[in-house]
């Protein structure tokens, strides 16, 4: 009898187990979700409200793609994990055993409380019920005279970002003296503080969300700021203040958890074959100075590849390598590979270069007595990952990294290069005399 392997969750990490299960054996899958009949992507969510996108066309696959492979989808929500019994309950009653289980159940919106969160009109935005919900509470400008959003990370930019896309007027509050400040230096926070404001977005910095008001019929009407009693009218609230893992239905389970699934190198649960992946998976020993939760859609991944081997019987520890992420402010995209942190660690220092158009700069973080290079933030310019990473594991020196930077560079043909401005910012700030090199590759161009 084929092995049946359960995973809860169709996102990323979820998915990518499955098709790699299913490239190393002929074990029986099943797909279990409660949010969509198939998987999509739910980085571009954004776009299909902003007119960029259909919901068919944030899916990867056809539809048809899953009976092709041999990988069943049930649409349902789970209530109960009995490990003992290998076994799930559902909401309506059913019920569904399993060989293993793979718990990729993603996150949810964090609420802390706040008087009013659970009012019409409040909602956070990271499902497709949420987008959905979203396209009900906030249509047109004539509907929404205005939103406030609660949170000054990544999400929160970009529900501005949807808003203000069909002229709602936004207000942000952040509770941080600068916008994401808690991750960015303070050079490229401030940069960001000033681009939000230049598309007419209401930033409110230092400032702390009170209350939600209702009116008669339990809808939002107004929100209450902490540090001022101001009332502040609107139809929508977003609450993007963080995620956090949507583990409350394991409560009862004997599945350890702490902030999320506890989970060892080989991503598995303290109950034999279950384990926990993507955004609800808790490392319980630090990889290096990686967070033991990453709500972060290539992490998700990369664990997906390596549970599927482990579960084909082909065990893999779970290595994420050097840290890298992207992401998008409005009009400035990010990136960074290695770490940069807002401030320095010990031993450490900052170089930052930033343009005189006030959209475009950089952070490396390096270590203060021989310059080796530990990372990079970059806004404005593309930048290769691969070349960085291998920088990093080749331990190279910041001096080397400005010299080379052009071999990173891949900003569109006929773009104008800053590669000798930031070398020449790097030798005033530490006194050097380096000089940039050519380009020491050529693109290749393949097809399949």
């Amino acid at each position: 009898m084929e092995e049946h392997i359960v995973i809860i969750g169709n996102g990323i990490s979820g998915v990518t187990t499955a098709r790699h299960i299913r490239k190393l054996s002929d074990k029986k899958i099943t797909i279990v979700s409660a949010e969509t009949d198939h998987f999509f992507s739910r980085t571009a969510l954004m776009y299909i409200y902003m007119g960029h996108m259909k919901y068919e066309h944030t899916k990867p696959y056809e539809d048809y793609f899953w009976s092709k492979n041999r990988i069943e989808l049930k649409r349902g929500y789970v209530t109960t994990v009995n490990t003992d019994a290998q076994s799930l309950q559902f909401s309506d009653g059913s019920h569904m055993t399993y060989d293993k289980l793979v718990l990729a159940l993603g996150s949810k919106p964090n609420k802390f409380g706040w008087p009013g969160q659970d009012l019409k009109g409040v909602q956070g935005l990271y499902s497709k019920q949420d987008l959905d919900m979203l396209e009900e509470n906030a249509p047109d400008a004539k509907s929404c005279k205005r939103a406030v959003i609660v949170g000054g990370g990544l999400i929160g930019i970009e529900m501005a970002e949807m808003l203000r896309s069909r002229d709602i007027p936004v207000t942000f509050l952040v509770r941080e003296k600068s916008f994401w400040n808690s991750v960015l230096p303070d050079g490229e926070s401030a940069m960001l503080n000033r681009h939000i404001k230049s598309h007419h977005i209401d930033l409110r910095l230092n400032t702390n969300l009170d209350e939600i008001l209702s009116d008669k019929n339990g809808r939002v009407r107004a929100v209450k700021i902490k540090e001022t009693s101001e009332e502040l009218a609107c139809d929508v609230v977003g609450l993007t203040a963080g995620v956090s893992p949507n583990i409350d239905f394991l409560k009862d389970s004997k599945i350890e958890c702490g902030r999320g699934v506890k989970v060892n190198r080989q991503l598995e649960t303290n109950i034999p074959n279950v384990y926990a992946i993507g955004d609800c998976a808790q490392q319980r020993e630090a990889i290096g100075l990686r967070r033991s939760i990453e709500a972060v859609w290539y992490t998700g991944r990369m664990m997906g590849e390596t549970l599927a081997q482990t579960i084909c019987g082909r065990p893999m520890p779970y290595n994420p390598g050097h840290w890298f992420n992207s992401a998008k402010f409005l009009d400035i995209e990010y990136q960074t590979y290695g770490w940069v942190f807002s401030k320095p660690l010990e031993g450490h220092t900052h170089f930052h270069w930033i343009h005189q158009d006030d959209d475009k700069c950089i952070t490396i973080e390096l270590n203060e007595k021989d310059r080796t290079f530990k990372g990079i933030n970059i806004f404005g310019i593309r930048m290769r990952h691969e070349i960085f990473d291998r920088w990093l594991t080749e331990n190279r020196s910041t001096d080397y990294v400005v010299e080379h930077l052009r071999d990173a560079n891949f900003d569109p043909e006929f773009f104008k290069g800053f590669e000798k401005d930031i070398l020449s910012a790097y030798n005033d700030h530490f006194g050097t005399q380096l000089q940039l090199k050519k380009k020491s590759w050529k693109r290749i161009f393949t097809t399949s």
